[in-house]
């Protein structure tokens, strides 16, 4: 190993340890300033003029916005993903990625815009009510992580060995049947880093979701309710909120990561453990 590498190496590694440290270090300032009120943190109801902070509500909607959204983006991901690399010609995916690009590089608050005067009105007059909603929520997350998934995807799918998809035509298999038992098998760890990489997107999203979800602090029943979450919650509480109601506004910030840690370590275990094809 020469010089350069062992610089090079040195300094990927400082980068890696500062980068971890940092995330320690947030961990650890979030949980200190929250740990008072852990235990009051998994009740049914946040109220905090009533001196009730359970933020169950608030993480079913986390949850159920973060789903639904991720239940849109991925096979319409995905898809552009085969599109691009099986589909389409080289101009035609030539100019769809530099869309895709700018698509990742706008702004929440101006999906949020979107949604607001776009979305939230199209949702009140198909389904009734204010159209601030879960359903407004899905369809703004979902243009937002829908960027990563396709380019991720494509990627891994441009990654598989051309011999595997060679020798599947060769054999008779039709596009659709290489795509689904070849290309897609093949590429499924690049695909669950995409996915992964969207769920961390949507779930700490605030803005956007802040402007369309109606926030009410309630579990909502049907896709039509209003919901709130987790960082839209500590978005909205955070510049007035004082002691114990503090506390617990950022015991939600340490538990919102606790579960973006958690889901990530499932999801790669998911896919035996790989980040890359």
């Amino acid at each position: 190993m020469d010089v350069r590498d062992r610089l090079a190496r040195a300094a990927l590694g400082a980068a890696a340890t500062v980068a971890s440290a940092g995330v320690i270090l947030i961990a650890l300032a979030v949980t200190a300033e929250g740990w008072r009120a852990l235990p009051h943190l998994f009740g049914p109801a946040w109220s905090p003029e009533d001196g009730r902070f359970g933020v169950l509500p608030l993480l079913a909607g986390s949850v159920l916005v973060t789903l639904g959204s991720l239940a849109l983006a991925v096979p319409v991901g995905v898809g552009v993903g085969l599109f691009l690399t099986e589909v389409a010609t080289p101009r035609l995916a030539g100019a769809v990625r530099p869309v895709l690009q700018g698509m990742a590089a706008v702004p929440s608050v101006v999906f949020g815009f979107l949604g607001l005067n776009l979305i939230v009105p199209w949702v009140s007059r198909a389904f009734g009510g204010l159209g601030l909603s879960l359903l407004a929520g899905w369809l703004v997350l979902e243009l937002m992580v829908l960027p990563t998934v396709a380019a991720m995807s494509e990627d891994a799918l441009r990654a598989v060995d051309p011999a595997l998809r060679e020798g599947a035509y060769a054999l008779g298999a039709t596009p659709g049947q290489v795509a689904w038992r070849v290309l897609l098998p093949a590429a499924k760890g690049g695909i669950t880093t995409a996915v992964i990489l969207a769920l961390g997107r949507a779930l700490g999203e605030t803005m956007a979701v802040l402007m369309v979800l109606g926030n009410a602090a309630a579990v909502p029943r049907s896709p039509l309710d209003p919901a709130r979450t987790l960082t839209g919650n500590i978005a909205l509480e955070m510049a007035y909120a004082t002691g114990r109601h503090r506390e617990a506004l950022f015991a939600s910030g340490a538990l919102l990561l606790l579960i973006n840690l958690a889901v990530t370590q499932a999801a790669r275990r998911a896919a035996g453990g790989r980040a890359a094809p």
